[in-house]
């Protein structure tokens, strides 16, 4: 069996992300009433599993150590992992975009800043000193997608990206509680708001989450802007981003 598992481990990397996946989303519907994604769920999860595959067998890919899902180190690798980041900006469409007129690009771009200048702090304050691990827990800040992403193209430790990816699901997990309980406050009720929302808080997950149940009409304008703020957080954070930290730390 093992052998069958090792021969077809893609295949069943697959399915038992599929299983977890969909599980997860059956815990948010019913245990958590959907104020926490699915997608939170499956990462909390998968960061579960990698951690007790490490630790069952003592070795550093986690839950791809055990023999019998091996297939997980090619399905988490940097391959599957970049098509991932690709396909969630295939359905962005760049004219609508611009319909939020200069409040949409200019809370991109400040959405991304913001969040990383906050991640860096916490990095500071938690004792990393050099400009890999601060970089890393600051993408992490901006999303779970632009954290690993980042410390994978710097060469961060494993245990800095764990944080990094955990840092973007609470921020997720807290975008999707809080959208509904401020939207009337600053007015997230039109499109326009909506594309300025998302591309301010760009965790695209929590942004659909809270928007849907805010107004689910507004889910595809603020998915937009999401979408792009993840590919902008990975473009500047392992890039201009980095050398600007790499001037204070080393």
């Amino acid at each position: 069996m093992v052998d069958l598992l090792i021969k077809n481990g893609l295949i069943v990397a697959l399915l038992v992300t599929g299983a977890v996946v969909y599980l997860s989303y059956r815990l948010s519907d019913k245990l958590f009433l959907r104020r926490v994604p699915g997608s939170a769920v499956a990462i909390f999860v998968g960061l579960v599993m990698a951690y007790a595959g490490g630790s069952l067998t003592g070795g550093s890919h986690g839950i791809a150590d055990i023999a019998g899902l091996s297939g997980f180190a090619v399905l988490g690798g940097s391959m599957f992992r970049d098509f991932a980041i690709v396909s969630t900006a295939m359905g962005a469409s760049f004219p609508e975009v611009r319909k939020s007129g200069l409040a949409g690009m200019l809370s991109l771009l400040l959405g991304v800043v913001v969040a990383f200048v906050s991640g860096a702090i916490v990095a500071v304050t938690m004792g990393y000193t050099d400009a890999k691990s601060i970089t890393t827990i600051a993408g992490g800040a901006c999303s779970f997608i632009v954290g690993p992403v980042t410390g994978g193209a710097l060469g961060a430790t494993s245990e800095v990206i764990t944080i990094s990816i955990a840092a973007g699901v609470f921020k997720s997990i807290l975008v999707t509680i809080g959208t509904p309980l401020v939207a009337r406050t600053i007015g997230l009720d039109n499109p326009q708001t909506a594309m300025v929302y998302g591309g301010m808080m760009g965790t695209t997950s929590g942004v659909a989450a809270g928007l849907a149940a805010t107004d689910p009409r507004l889910v595809p304008y603020g998915a937009i802007t999401a979408t792009f703020y993840t590919g902008l957080g990975c473009l500047l954070c392992p890039s201009i981003f980095y050398f600007l930290v790499s001037l204070f730390f080393e």
